[in-house]
């Protein structure tokens, strides 16, 4: 296994994710719930600062690597399952919502790993429309961890929730996006 500082950062993610979870278990004499969501949001946001930084060094410092490339999406989905698991517990997303995300990440996953098993992995790479469902999702998913007013006037549960449920839309349709792409390749292998 591979060890450089993309790496590490993706490992540094991947350890973020029960210390996010964890800040909702203390309790409220200790932490209020409205520090809960400071913190909660920032490990978040901290978490998908290093998505997009552990991406960037690999490239610019030529240290890619065929294990970074499996274990970063990995980072990438536990983190997002996390935190959509902890916001329905929360009563603020919906578990239908949740549901839809985490299953077309499960499935567009096995998928990947099929079509790279074939050879055919360039069929199923990201498109620009997955990295706005992404970018969607990240957003409505850190307003709707802050969730009390930004500044103490910008409402984030709205926004959030209907981010969210763009989100979800634009999850099902990359789904069907890279089905459609693969399913060529499909119908050749499964002969």
């Amino acid at each position: 296994m591979p060890m450089n500082l993309p790496i590490l950062l993706t490992w540094a993610r991947i350890l973020l994710i029960p210390v996010f979870v964890a800040l909702f278990y203390v309790p409220d004499d200790v932490l209020t719930m409205h520090h809960k969501n400071l913190l909660a949001a920032a490990v978040f946001l901290l978490g998908a600062i290093t998505d997009w930084l552990d991406g960037w060094l690999a490239r610019s410092l030529n240290q890619t690597s065929a294990f970074g490339a499996f274990l970063d999406p990995v980072a990438d989905k536990l983190l997002v399952a996390a935190a959509l698991i902890v916001l329905v517990k929360l009563g603020r997303a919906d578990e239908v919502v949740a549901v839809i995300i985490i299953g077309r990440e499960i499935a567009i996953s096995a998928l990947r790993e099929w079509m790279a098993r074939i050879g055919e992995s360039r069929s199923v790479a990201v498109s620009f429309l997955g990295k706005v469902k992404t970018i969607c999702q990240m957003i409505a998913i850190l307003m709707l961890l802050h969730h009390d007013p930004l500044f103490g006037v910008i409402d984030m549960r709205f926004p959030g929730t209907m981010l969210i449920y763009i989100a979800a839309v634009l999850t099902l349709w990359s789904m069907a996006y890279y089905l459609k792409m693969a399913a060529s390749s499909i119908r050749g292998h499964s002969r």
